[in-house]
């Protein structure tokens, strides 16, 4: 009986775990193992079919762990240069820790192999890439914002904070109390009536103050946010399109070495074959 190639093995569980439908399955079990252990949080519902929801949640995670196996055989130490293949380790690792004694918190981290949708849905992985490429630019507006909620806090402590009022002293007593209530004007939770028009009552102009502050904190600096990370988006995009070539490139190159060492060993049978029939 002929027996098979190794490199053909592990080609073809690299096919799989390729696959569209390898990769849909997993979406599936994540989604259902997310259910499940939404569903261990109603009593009434654990009461009567925990012992299923157990068994159910057991089961995915051997799947999980099979998968993870497979992709260890397939790409060797590769696998270890993947950092969303560290992610899934990491996840389901937590999830194999014993949850008995002080360890029992580590029963509520299961709910983050739900977290493993983000590494195996490429539109989701690309988002949260995205988000990692854009911190560096993110700390510098971040900076600026800081420069800005600095000097506002200063000038509302000085201009409102020292009005004998307790509204203006809960307000802007401080810096920190400043900070704090512009944050929340930023956010535009409640700045009219709860802020800006009371303060008005005290001080007809300070529109003037918070109006040019919403401008540029809500509007102006948060749209550089989502600049950056769209930005971030369409360079990630771009540097998954070259892997993907280069990816492509090295598949098409171990399958013509592939089928070149086939070619060439039955290159030889033929030989042999002919061989034995001339001496015949």
């Amino acid at each position: 009986m002929h027996e098979a190639n190794p490199n053909q093995i592990t080609q073809k569980l690299l096919n799989l775990i390729e696959s569209n439908l390898f990769t849909f399955g997993i979406t599936a079990l994540i989604l259902v193992n997310a259910i499940t252990l939404g569903l261990e949080t109603d009593q009434s519902i654990t009461a009567r079919y925990g012992g299923l929801l157990h068994w159910i949640d057991r089961i995915i995670l051997v799947l999980f762990s099979i998968e993870l196996l497979l992709k260890f055989y397939v790409y060797r130490f590769r696998f270890f240069r993947s950092g969303w293949n560290l992610f899934d380790l990491a996840i389901v690792a937590i999830a194999w820790a014993p949850t008995s004694g002080a360890l029992t918190v580590l029963r509520a981290l299961r709910i983050l192999r739900v977290l493993r949708l983000i590494s195996v849905v490429p539109q989701l992985r690309r988002v949260v890439s995205a988000i990692g490429h854009s911190i560096p630019g993110m700390v510098s507006v971040v900076g600026v914002l800081g420069l800005i909620f600095y000097v506002a806090s200063v000038l509302a402590t000085k201009l409102f904070g020292t009005y004998p009022d307790p509204n203006m002293q809960e307000w802007f007593g401080s810096i920190g109390a400043s900070a704090y209530t512009l944050f929340q004007i930023m956010t535009l939770e409640s700045w009219s009536m709860g802020v800006v028009r009371p303060t008005m009552e005290l001080f007809p102009w300070a529109w003037s103050f918070f109006i040019p502050f919403i401008i540029i904190t809500s509007f102006a600096v948060l749209n550089f946010f989502i600049g950056i990370i769209v930005d971030s988006m369409q360079i990630v995009q771009k540097q998954e399109e070259t892997i993907s070539d280069e990816e492509n490139k090295h598949i098409t190159m171990r399958e013509y070495k592939l089928l070149k060492k086939q070619l060439d060993l039955l290159t030889t049978k033929l030989g042999e074959l002919q061989n034995q029939r001339e001496n015949n």
